[in-house]
């Protein structure tokens, strides 16, 4: 296909899509782990430029494989966000290093700061707000945190969101305090209401940092359902569950349009809400995540074989 042809099909698919879906997935991110990343070959035949690819640290990942995939995708222009999980980072000299690669070889300024999900903290961290008190982010230009819009037992055992909320409230205070842009970084959930009715409430709770909700991309129904139980997503599970009682779709494979469709239906007729962008776990695939976002309104990649070309 030549650019023009290429530039052609783009025009008409924009011109099917939903206007509200288009806007709410205007500058979307995804998520990926090294592992993962290997098997894309160009990640531009997939993802839009300047794209924000956060990379997710798994406890057995060396901190060189992190690197090397942080500078792959900085240097096919795009947005590195790597995550920071407190708990298996042993100490402030540790951090202090992983920061020092990442920004020595790709340069990077953007992180996602999170307890993680070991139960033991291996060293002196066990949550993200001692990552921030240490300073060695004072120089980085955006900075996430994460929520969860079904709550955190691991944080709260006893089902409230008491701990949550109170690390909320720390994380908007720092917001305040910080040259960084800040975003809440959210786990994924199946269901449209109650992620309403959770962004709502931290609003009305003061909590006024924009939250980008997590969404699991297109997969195979058992796929899904074996992570969100291994993450804790809680009562949008029921939207899975249904699902696979259904014999007829059961062998489908499952595709956020419905959660989606109404939260940017939500965000168009309310547009103070305050979530501002979607943030995707392509638990089915990269490839797979990247040309569902791109035929639901999502911006096109340029395919790599014509970058030469504009």
């Amino acid at each position: 296909m030549s650019l023009l042809s290429f530039r052609k099909h783009k025009e008409t698919v924009e011109t099917t899509v939903n206007p509200q879906m288009e806007a709410f997935l205007k500058d979307y991110s995804i998520e990926v782990m090294p592992r993962t990343a290997e098997k894309v070959e160009d990640f531009r035949d997939l993802l839009p430029a300047g794209t924000r690819v956060y990379i997710a640290h798994i406890e057995s990942t060396p901190i060189s494989d992190m690197v090397a995939t942080a500078k792959r995708l900085a240097t096919n222009g795009y947005k590195v966000m790597p995550h920071f999980p407190a708990r298996i980072i042993k100490d402030q000299a540790m951090l202090a290093d992983w920061i020092a690669q990442y920004q020595g070889e790709a340069g990077v300024d953007q992180a996602l700061l999170l307890a993680g999900g070991v139960a033991a903290p291996h060293g002196e961290f066990h949550s993200s707000m001692q990552l921030l008190e240490t300073g060695l982010f004072g120089d980085f230009k955006r900075l996430h945190v994460a929520g969860h819009p079904e709550g955190n037992k691991d944080i709260d055992k006893d089902g409230s969101d008491k701990n949550v909320m109170e690390a909320l409230h720390w994380k908007q205070k720092f917001s305040e305090t910080t040259d960084a842009e800040m975003a809440i970084a959210t786990q994924f959930a199946f269901e449209a209401k109650p992620i309403i009715a959770w962004a709502d409430a931290l609003r009305e709770a003061g909590i006024t940092i924009p939250i980008h909700i997590g969404i699991a991309g297109p997969a195979k129904l058992q796929t899904l359902i074996k992570f969100a139980i291994a993450c804790g997503v809680g009562p949008s599970l029921k939207v899975l569950q249904k699902r696979a009682m259904d014999v007829s779709k059961l062998l489908l494979p499952y595709e956020p349009t419905e959660v989606l469709t109404e939260l940017a239906a939500h965000k168009a007729a309310n547009p103070d809400f305050n979530i501002s962008h979607v943030h995707f776990f392509p638990l089915g695939g990269i490839s797979a995540n990247a040309n569902w976002a791109i035929a639901n309104g999502g911006t096109s990649a340029i395919p790599a074989s014509h970058l030469k070309d504009t």
